[in-house]
């Protein structure tokens, strides 16, 4: 019964994310113009008011400032306040997050090559569809972490995804206690620090990328380029690219705190109003 509640919590949120996703798509097309409030709650057919009271308690500030946040100055202001020393901090600090978001620690134990050849065969997968404050997502944990972390528009496919990637494996529709420790990140509420596994298929490149990818602070941003370079692949921008683009856990593995290097936002695999509302939503959480 407590793992019901606790993946079912945050439904209403999640039905709110819907609705300020379709005020983020306008701000992120129209952020330029520095659209007004009046403006935005036209745009999704809503009272001012009720828009300002309605985002606010999503985004935990006005959209007067997130609009800010979005802004491709903001992006490049980020980028020069840590290109020097941003992955020493990080690696010195952890992911130490302020705000409404809990410290957290994180990880990554890659699965063997053997496990990794043979598809998932001999694991047992157990997966759980959850909300979040940034729309409905997939959790898959095997007995040594999480190995699986998407958000998804159909259950079906979200669960079809998951079986192609371990294509030989046993799947239980069940929750546990690895699940609630990652899904407790969107809590946000400072609760004592989260001890999250992660057990991942990846090429030892990719498990090098995505451990790049966690040492990003809470509400700071850096460029392909520099993963590259921190990694020690400073020629291998594409490469790193791609790697990032094949990340298998959402949100905890920040790839969306990845953009390009002129302070564009770039794409994201699970929709770029997402990447740009999880910005947003990180950078109010920083600044509170």
């Amino acid at each position: 019964m407590l793992d019901y509640v606790y993946l079912k919590m945050k439904t209403q949120e999640s039905v709110d994310y819907s609705r300020i996703a379709k005020a983020i798509s306008y701000i992120k097309q129209h952020f330029k113009e520095q659209p007004g409030l009046e403006e935005i709650a036209q745009h999704v057919q809503l009272s001012p008011s009720h828009f300002q009271r309605l985002f606010t308690q999503w985004a935990g500030t006005s959209p007067k400032k997130f609009v800010q946040y979005m802004s491709v100055n903001y992006a490049k202001s980020l980028l020069r306040q840590n290109q020097a020393t941003l992955f020493d901090a990080a690696y010195e600090t952890g992911l130490s997050g302020t705000g409404r978001l809990h410290d957290l620690f994180v990880h990554i134990e890659g699965m063997t090559p053997a496990e990794y050849k043979k598809g998932g065969e001999n694991l047992s997968i157990n997966y759980a569809f959850a909300d979040s404050p940034f729309g409905p997502l997939l959790i898959a944990s095997t007995e040594k972490g999480i190995c699986h972390m998407a958000f998804f528009n159909e259950e079906a496919e979200a669960f079809s995804r998951l079986e192609k990637t371990f294509q030989k494996a046993s799947f239980y529709k069940r929750t546990d206690p690895l699940q609630q420790s990652a899904l407790a990140v969107f809590q946000g509420n400072g609760d004592p620090l989260a001890q999250v596994k992660l057990h991942l298929k990846g090429t030892a490149f990719q498990l090098k990328v995505w451990e790049a990818l966690l040492k990003i602070p809470l509400g700071k941003l850096s460029t392909y380029g520099t993963i590259a370079h921190e990694i020690d692949r400073p020629g291998a921008s594409r490469a790193v690219g791609t790697a990032i683009g094949q990340n298998p856990v959402a949100f905890i593995i920040p790839c969306h705190r990845v953009i390009q290097s002129s302070g564009a936002l770039g794409g994201y695999m699970w929709g770029e109003t997402r990447k740009t509302a999880i910005i947003g939503w990180e950078a109010s959480r920083v600044h509170l």
